[in-house]
């Protein structure tokens, strides 16, 4: 199994209005093609204005088939497209983490 982080940086006290946009616009696409993340939060402390979104895998070629599905998806890309017009997110950081041999599903 593997883990695909996702670190988003927001501009400053926009955060809220990512995540209601992402809520809105674009979360039943991810949910379809992805599933439910693991973890999507919100920083209260360090930086604030950002927030972090896990999603697991089986291995890489699941993540391939399941993003390139995402991606082709017209409401992701409706979304996509309103993300980035609203210019919320700053940056973005992506990394794969793999699941120690003890890790259980």
């Amino acid at each position: 199994m593997i883990y695909d982080v996702h670190c988003y940086r927001c501009r400053y006290g926009t955060v809220r209005d990512q995540l209601k946009l992402y809520e809105e616009q674009g979360r039943a696409a991810h949910i379809r093609h992805l599933g439910k993340a693991v973890v999507f939060g919100y920083g209260e402390t360090g930086q604030v204005d950002s927030y972090t979104h896990i999603v697991t895998y089986e291995d890489m070629a699941d993540r391939d088939k399941r993003r390139a599905a995402l991606l082709a998806d017209p409401e992701w890309q409706a979304y996509m497209k309103a993300s980035t017009a609203a210019a919320y997110i700053v940056s973005r950081e992506n990394y794969i983490l793999n699941a120690a041999p003890f890790v259980t599903r």
